[in-house]
């Protein structure tokens, strides 16, 4: 793959990864939480990197930096994000994001290859202020209203306030230009131990799941917790405590191989330590890729609150409060990652679902789209101990350039 900047090298994305390892540095991972310092930060290390590609960098009104190629021929759009989870591993977001700039580097300047790599960094895919909202703005489907009600959850600042800060009020919102690209190609740590435990190199996405939400609410009578006899008792912190249990006993003969669930809050009202709960609430997740599945369980939910309410201590209320469409990666970009694979990696791959939500989900909606997955050490990530061997990071490097030039050339 030769071009004006060399053949693929992996020094370069390992030092690139470390550069932007060192802005926002906690422990051996980062602090980047959506429009801090560090993550602002990383957005203008990219985007004073992009001309390098041949790219012209662009930061718009909701934070996504892109880069785009005035080069004859087919586009292809590649990337990830640059903010992290709070005090989180330093390679979940940028190395998709290093990946598609080394091959805009290689295929970009390259007589020989008709078209360009395109690169994104989307804005917020950790959620720090709502879903997905930097590609879901791109993909067309976040309006003004959304940006309005996006708040901090940790901090509660307003989305409106936090882009004022940044210097991007007022700049356009980029969609994404019909037909302009062949398709979406991302690159992301596993976040798992399938590729680890397994002794191979390259994991091809065949599908992201969907997440379902739920915001479950138990409601019994607050009272004194030294005079109130047990037997009398409408304990709504107990009758949560006791459902979380049930959920587990039920659920594994109703889910699918690889559905997770997860009671991921609980609150109890008031709080006190002499005060029986009056009331409780938990939100609930179930992660699938198969909607019957989902459709399933959230019927046994509705029954398991159903009977608990018609027992007369506590009632219970399920709420859906998100809706999770699974999406499907492109058959024939999973074929070309695979090709490469067995070209860069020694065939080391295995066609796999993953478990985690990626933007790639949101731009699969309007353009052809495909993910590959390298290792993860021990599985660890949303830690600050998250971490890739180097030889695998430029394995899949490797494999992701190489994935790009197939597809450009097909």
């Amino acid at each position: 793959m030769p071009g004006i900047n060399g053949r693929f090298d992996g020094k370069r994305v390992l030092a690139d990864l470390n550069a932007l390892r060192a802005i926002g540095a906690y422990k051996t991972g980062v602090h980047k939480p959506t429009f801090s310092d560090p993550h602002l930060r990383s957005l203008d290390w990219l985007a004073g990197h992009l001309p390098d590609a041949g790219l012209t960098a662009t930061i718009d009104g909701i934070g996504n930096v892109l880069g785009f190629s005035a080069k004859a021929g087919p586009k292809l759009l590649a990337g990830s994000h640059l903010e992290s989870q709070n005090h989180a591993g330093w390679l979940d977001g940028p190395l998709g994001v290093i990946y598609a700039l080394e091959a805009a580097r290689v295929i970009n300047p390259d007589p020989e290859v008709r078209g360009a790599v395109e690169v994104a960094a989307w804005c917020d895919e950790e959620g720090h202020f709502g879903s997905f909202l930097g590609s879901r703005s791109f993909a067309g489907t976040v309006t003004e209203a959304d940006i309005d009600a996006a708040r901090d959850r940790s901090s509660d600042r307003t989305m409106r306030q936090a882009l004022h800060d940044a210097g991007f009020a007022g700049r356009p919102r980029l969609n994404a230009e019909p037909r302009r690209h062949i398709g979406y190609l991302e690159a992301h740590i596993e976040q798992g131990d399938t590729l680890e435990g397994s002794g191979l190199k390259i994991g091809i996405v065949t599908s992201i799941v969907g997440i379902w939400q739920y915001r479950i609410t138990f409601t019994g009578e607050q009272n004194h917790a030294g005079t109130t006899r047990m037997a009398v008792r409408k304990d709504a912190g107990l009758a949560l405590a006791r459902f979380c249990v049930a959920i587990d006993d039920s659920f594994p003969a109703l889910c699918g191989p690889r559905t997770v669930w997860t009671t991921g809050r609980i609150t109890l009202d008031p709080g006190a330590p002499s005060v029986i709960p009056g009331s409780a609430e938990m939100l609930f997740q179930i992660r699938d890729d198969n909607p019957e599945v989902i459709a399933r369980l959230e019927e046994r939910l509705q029954r398991m609150a159903a009977d608990v309410t018609a027992q007369g201590r506590c009632s219970v209320q399920v709420e859906r409060i998100r809706t999770g469409v699974p999406a499907m990666m492109t058959p024939a970009f999973q074929d070309t990652i695979e090709a490469a694979s067995a070209a860069c990696a020694g065939g080391k791959s295995i066609r796999m679902p993953s478990g985690a939500g990626h933007d790639a989900q949101v731009l699969a909606t309007i353009m052809p789209a495909a993910m590959l997955f390298v290792p993860s050490i021990g599985g660890i990530s949303h830690h600050w101990s998250e971490n890739t061997a180097d030889v695998d990071i430029v394995t899949g490097a490797e494999v992701f350039v190489e994935t790009c030039r197939r597809l450009l050339a097909g």
